[in-house]
């Protein structure tokens, strides 16, 4: 009965974790360029269990599962015209580059605009970065031609939080740049919806059998254990 209070109390863990993931989704259901993710869940593994006092398998029974994976879907996403000067798509493979305090990160969000500098910047204020790593110098009152920003290929792409991601560069990426588009989110929020009420129902399960589990003990302490044997 222990091992089934541990086996919920793992399950609604790994809820848990999905719910932060599918919460985070939601949120960015309209960010231009933004990668749905996926939690990934398994099992600890299966013990088997035996008859104490003859040896005779009785069968395996679960440990629960438990997260163990954050998978994110970099599929590109269909764009939608803006015509802003200063808004682009990657139409296709690819990340734009910028420039930030820990170094080069990659982003699919295009949403630009000319920083104090005079430079072509993201929503943060970072240096987009042309095909030769360096920042874009905007013309006062002028625009950027799309082939002036670089779209590079990326290995092992990872969330960076902000929307960004690191990896390894690998030269120019299959993809191109459109301006006057934005890349749409990667998320369905009906389907992110349904996930996450999944998700809550089987969370509540695990509060269900816990709260049966914790009956069912404080019966054997109170009840069974009061009751005196008699000659």
């Amino acid at each position: 009965m222990i091992r089934g209070l541990y086996t919920a109390a793992a399950g609604m863990v790994a809820e848990q974790a999905r719910q932060t993931q599918l919460s985070n989704d939601l949120a960015n259901a309209a960010t231009p360029g933004y990668k749905r993710d996926r939690t990934t869940q398994t099992s600890f593994g299966d013990v088997l269990l035996s008859n104490v006092r003859t040896g005779q398998a009785v069968g395996p029974v679960g440990h629960g599962p438990y997260a163990d994976a954050t998978v994110t879907d970099l599929r590109p996403q269909g764009a939608r015209t803006t015509e802003e000067p200063f808004d682009f798509a990657i139409e296709g493979d690819g990340f734009f580059a910028v420039q930030t305090d820990q170094g080069v990160r990659y982003t699919r969000n295009g949403q630009f605009s000319v920083s104090a500098r005079g430079t072509l910047a993201d929503r943060a204020g970072h240096d987009v970065l042309d095909a030769g790593g360096r920042p874009i110098a905007v013309p006062p009152g002028g625009t950027v031609d799309a082939g002036r920003v670089g779209v590079f290929a990326l290995d092992g792409a990872t969330k960076a939080g902000e929307g960004l991601f690191t990896g390894q560069a690998t030269g120019a990426a299959t993809g191109v740049a459109r301006q006057g588009m934005l890349e749409g989110s990667g998320v369905d929020p009906t389907r992110a919806m349904v996930e996450m009420i999944a998700s809550l129902r089987t969370f509540e399960s695990g509060q269900r059998a816990i709260s049966t589990i914790d009956r069912t003990l404080e019966r054997a302490a109170t009840q069974v254990g009061s009751v005196s044997g008699q000659g």
